[in-house]
């Protein structure tokens, strides 16, 4: 019998689903809460085969995923994987090394440079957080004296990524965005996400349906998951009306009851199948 952890700081519905789904392909499921664990870096360790990463906080999801593949554990994500996901520069310019596209992004490291930087990409901007999910820190710049109330407050805020601003386009979405669902090679199901609001998250309220999901945005997906070498993946696509399928963020831990809900396709399945395929190779 093969072993499976579930690594996980906050015990979700998606990590409950995963630890059910695991036992039902007759996996032996380990349990790591990172909150109460320690791991000393040595031999001799009763780790499982594989672990599949599930921690909520960046950091530890990054930095546990690391100890465990020092200590010779296949992780899912990898510790690669998770640290470019979780760091929206390094997503950028990974997907822009790629030849992906993706909105018109820029970085400053300075308020003064993110006021020229705005200037030269052209207003409404986005001023996003290098780190963060569901939304949070999320802030619209339609001018420049509204992008100065935003860089002014960044400038208060703990934290060494408070003084890099992250700068985007604003994309005038068809009220919706898509997140595509990877895992291994496949396209298991898709989303909308739609809103009132431009920010379509679920956890901000927005609503979902089942997508469909054609060959171009298939291939543009698939591409994004092999540059960051990702294996299960949530990437969130915006659909621009002249260029097409863009590609906004991915999503290393992500969350999917909504998706299970509204589509009735169960992703813990998939990706328990795929953990235990993983660990018997």
């Amino acid at each position: 019998m093969v072993s499976v952890g579930v690594a996980y700081d906050i015990l979700r519905w998606e990590e409950k689903a995963l630890i059910e789904a695991l036992r039902s392909v007759g996996a032996d499921v380990v349990p790591l809460h990172l909150s109460a664990k320690s791991f000393l870096l040595s031999d001799g360790l009763a780790l499982p085969d594989v672990v599949l990463a599930r921690s909520v906080s960046h950091s530890v999801a990054v930095e546990s995923a690391a100890v465990l593949e020092g200590l010779g554990v296949r992780v899912i994500n990898s510790s690669h994987t998770t640290a470019i996901a979780t760091d929206k520069v390094r997503t950028a310019s990974i997907l822009r090394r790629y030849g992906l596209p993706t909105p018109l992004t820029g970085v400053a490291f300075s308020p003064e440079s993110a006021l020229r930087l705005a200037r030269e990409m052209g207003f409404p901007v986005v001023v996003k957080p290098v780190n963060g999910s569901w939304g949070r820190m999320v802030a619209l710049a339609r001018d420049e004296e509204e992008l100065r109330g935003i860089v002014e407050h960044r400038r208060y805020l703990p934290g060494v990524n408070s003084r890099v601003y992250l700068i985007q386009e604003f994309i005038r979405k068809p009220g919706r965005d898509i997140r595509v669902f990877v895992v291994g090679d496949r396209i298991p199901v898709a989303i909308y996400r739609f809103s009132d609001h431009w920010i379509t998250n679920t956890a901000r309220g927005g609503r979902a349906s089942r997508a469909k999901v054609d060959e171009e945005l298939s291939d543009l997906v698939l591409r994004a998951a092999e540059a960051v070498k990702g294996e299960v993946l949530g990437i969130d696509i915006f659909e621009d009306r002249e260029r097409g399928y863009l590609i906004n963020e991915v999503n290393a831990v992500t969350e999917f009851k909504n998706t299970v809900r509204v589509t009735g396709v169960r992703l813990q399945n998939i990706v328990a199948e795929y953990a235990v395929s993983v660990a018997r190779r």
